[in-house]
């Protein structure tokens, strides 16, 4: 682990997003609040907060954090993707960004549980760093990055049917 105790403490945040790609019916289940297992959406938000808090515990090298606030969403992108996105902040000496990729990661897998009985097929796509703020290394935003994310998601969809793995 990296010693970062000459480091000053600062403020700091990070948003991570990703996707899940699923078949139109499943995300219809999941919006209407239908599935068998319960609230999909409440739940999947519930584990990406859980996941950041514990980020420590599940990445071998990381520092726990005392986390000043987690903040996960879940929305529908289209007929057949959900669109996962969480920020989470710390006042520390080292950065948020794990927290903020752990927290999408987790929710995202909580969906494929959830609704795995529906849809096998779903798969997790894209999950990345969107932005951070704060620490010796300042802001990073990755405009080109989410766009570049955003255009291949769109060239999917126009693509027609997804493949089953």
């Amino acid at each position: 682990m990296v010693d970062v105790s000459q480091k000053p403490i600062t403020a700091r945040s990070a948003r991570a997003g990703g996707w899940v790609r699923m078949a139109p019916e499943t995300l219809q289940v999941i919006t209407s609040g239908n599935a068998r297992k319960g609230d999909v959406l409440g739940i999947a938000r519930i584990s990406g907060i859980q996941a950041a808090k514990r980020t420590g515990d599940w990445i071998p090298l990381c520092h726990p954090l005392p986390l000043d606030g987690v903040e996960v969403s879940l929305e529908p992108a289209g007929v057949d993707l959900l669109r996962i996105e969480a920020t989470v902040r710390v006042t520390a000496r080292t950065g948020v960004e794990m927290e903020a990729l752990t927290a999408v990661s987790a929710a995202a897998l909580t969906v494929y549980d959830m609704c795995k009985s529906m849809d096998r097929a779903m798969t997790i796509e894209r999950i990345e760093l969107l932005e951070k703020s704060g620490g010796r290394s300042g802001h990073y935003r990755a405009n080109d990055s989410a766009a570049r994310s955003e255009e291949r998601v769109e060239s999917r969809e126009e693509g027609g049917e997804r493949s089953a793995m």
